[in-house]
């Protein structure tokens, strides 16, 4: 859950755990092209930084303190628009997104408590989009947080969907307002709405949102041609669209799978070629995959299911030892007859011909031997199989 969390504020929050950030210091009146002052019930006496983030992490740019009623002031100077972060004393938790541009004159309202949640943000273009999005992401954190806390006896599935659940309402909203407003700065924020995420991929996914991210992109070209997060979101649409392709490409059942040949554990050659004229699971898995593991009993589960209706799984092991090999196939009762190995681990040259990372890892191919779906596992690939033999 907190990996999915973690999506909403990919940009944001990936580098707050710097300990060491750098101070750059505003000395000159006429340099300073930014403010930002606040109002903080329960605020008094507090430090407050403003940091820049990028990939190497946060540089605090200026830093003050708030007066005994929790007012603060802060002035300094950006290159340009770019992404930037409030931080209220040492906490984690205190961190209010700040999409800012030069000129921009911030003004914040909010209790300590609601800092993070719900502030009231006033005095640039993007200020009251950003307002709007907090109130319903205050809704959003709310829930998650009662889902973390009181998961139910959930299996991970149901409380991922439950997490996909409550998050609906927050992209709808962000959809909704890039669409009405391309080129407002907080969309850099909003665009994780439109972007697939794990687990789910491409799977239930809009492909509308790539003409939306590309409106977005065109708008930032045009409105902030020089900030590097103009060129990020760029780069982020054109590898959305080439994954994009390829999943389409891996679900169309117009490609071929690539050829397999390998041993089984008694030094005998199986070749995936030989099992057409069945749907195949190819299941890349390994013995010391704890993951793999894990996921086992739904493959037994759905081969004993669908074995005599024309479906088996061929096993490709990444491991490098038989022994291990042999035992982990025993005990997790894969009783299927295609299991093979080069025991190369990752040396292996597969990860790279079926373009994949990280196991276990599925690709599923129809009778003709053609790719229908990849990286499909528990509840995915129960309802995958379960359309393809209802039909």
């Amino acid at each position: 859950m907190k990996k999915l969390f973690g999506i909403l504020f990919l940009f944001i929050l990936a580098s707050c755990s710097n300990d060491d950030p750098s101070i750059i210091e505003t000395t000159l009146e006429n340099e300073n092209n930014f403010s930002i002052s606040g109002s903080i019930q329960n605020g008094q006496n507090l430090k407050f930084y403003l940091e820049s983030i990028d990939e190497q992490g946060t540089t605090t740019i200026t830093e003050t303190k708030s007066d005994g009623s929790g007012k603060f002031e802060l002035e300094g100077s950006i290159p340009n628009f770019g992404l930037y972060q409030l931080r209220m004393g040492d906490a984690k938790d205190k961190i209010i997104p700040l999409t800012m541009v030069p000129d921009d004159h911030v003004k914040i309202k909010a209790t300590f408590d609601n800092f993070a949640l719900s502030p009231t943000i006033e005095g640039t273009k993007w200020s009251s989009l950003m307002t709007d999005y907090m109130k319903v992401y205050s809704v959003f954190h709310h829930a998650q947080s009662q889902l973390i806390k009181n998961p139910e006896a959930l299996t991970n599935e149901e409380l991922t969907e439950k997490f996909i659940a409550y998050k609906a309402p927050l992209d709808s909203f962000s959809i909704a307002a890039m669409n009405n407003d391309p080129s407002n700065a907080f969309n850099i924020v909003l665009s994780v709405a439109a972007t697939p995420s794990p687990p789910s991929g491409f799977d239930g996914w809009d492909a509308k949102n790539l003409d939306l991210l590309e409106k977005v992109a065109t708008a930032y070209e045009r409105n902030y041609p020089n900030s590097p997060l103009t060129g990020k979101l760029s780069g982020q649409l054109y590898k959305i669209k080439l994954d994009y392709n390829e999943y389409v490409a891996n679900n169309s059942g117009t490609r071929p799978a690539p050829e397999i040949a390998l041993n089984n554990p008694d030094g005998e050659e199986i070749k995936l070629s030989s099992l057409q004229g069945k749907y195949v699971l190819i299941d890349f898995w390994a013995s010391w995959c704890g993951p793999c593991r894990r996921e086992n009993p739904n493959v037994v589960k759905l081969y004993h299911q669908y074995k005599n209706r024309g479906f088996t799984v061929f096993s490709v092991s990444l491991d490098d030892n038989v022994a291990a090999w042999k035992s982990a196939i025993e005990k997790d009762g894969l009783q299927w007859p295609n299991h093979v190995s080069d025991l190369l681990k990752w040396n292996s040259p597969l990860p790279q011909l079926y373009r994949f990372q990280g196991i276990p890892h599925t690709v599923l191919i129809n009778k003709e031997g053609n790719i229908i779906g990849v990286g499909l596992r528990g509840k995915s690939l129960e309802q995958k199989l379960k359309e393809i033999f209802t039909k």
